[in-house]
């Protein structure tokens, strides 16, 4: 889905697959695109508990990647925000405007 989302438009795929909703949308086709697998795995064992295993398995997976190993990759952190000394005086931001 990221493949095809970025020949829309950059901004347009990073504005759907962001955030809780980008990572909600994801879970949801990811388990849309496994119900195939969860009806194998269903008829196989003979029991409903493998395809609840199986979503559990997906969903433990799914946690782990979106809440600690791409925050990991893509880390958010901007640093402390400045102080007054930093930003300058309103001298200084007044000498670069005509």
């Amino acid at each position: 889905m990221p493949h095809v989302m970025h020949h829309i438009g950059f901004l347009a795929g990073a504005a759907l697959l962001t955030g809780v909703v980008g990572n909600s949308v994801l879970y949801a086709a990811g388990l849309l695109l496994s119900i195939p697998m969860l009806n194998r795995l269903r008829k196989r064992f003979g029991t409903w508990k493998a395809p609840v295993i199986g979503v559990a398995v997906f969903s433990a997976l799914f946690a782990l990647s979106a809440f600690v190993i791409g925050p990991a990759f893509n880390p958010t952190d901007a640093g402390p925000a400045p102080t007054i000394e930093q930003a300058g005086t309103d001298a200084e931001h007044a000498g670069h405007h005509p």
